[in-house]
């Protein structure tokens, strides 16, 4: 028997790690009683074994067998590249008149 694996889409909100990204899925639930719409964000550690993924990139994971304690996802593909997360500071001129 051959089952599907989870496929999810998510941001990268952590790249620090080797191998390793934090990805978050947002999904939106409406509890029964309340009837407001909450946005529930849920965080994975996702396998990344070229470290291709940067902050603020949107990916495709899947799941897969435990890698290490905490992680059973692996990334698919790079979605779309995020905006330059990490620009450098702008050097500020003094100009003495």
């Amino acid at each position: 028997m051959v089952t599907k694996k989870k496929v999810r889409t998510g941001r990268v909100v952590s790249d620090k790690m080797d191998k390793t990204v934090v990805v978050a899925i947002e999904s939106r639930k409406s509890p029964p009683l309340y009837k407001r719409i909450l946005r529930v964000v849920r965080k994975f550690k996702v396998h990344d074994e070229q470290n291709e993924a940067k902050l603020g990139d949107l990916v495709r994971i899947e799941e897969t067998r435990p890698l290490s304690k905490e992680k059973r996802w692996r990334v698919v593909e790079i979605v779309t590249r995020g905006e330059g997360a990490e620009i450098a500071p702008q050097t500020v001129v003094e100009t003495i008149e």
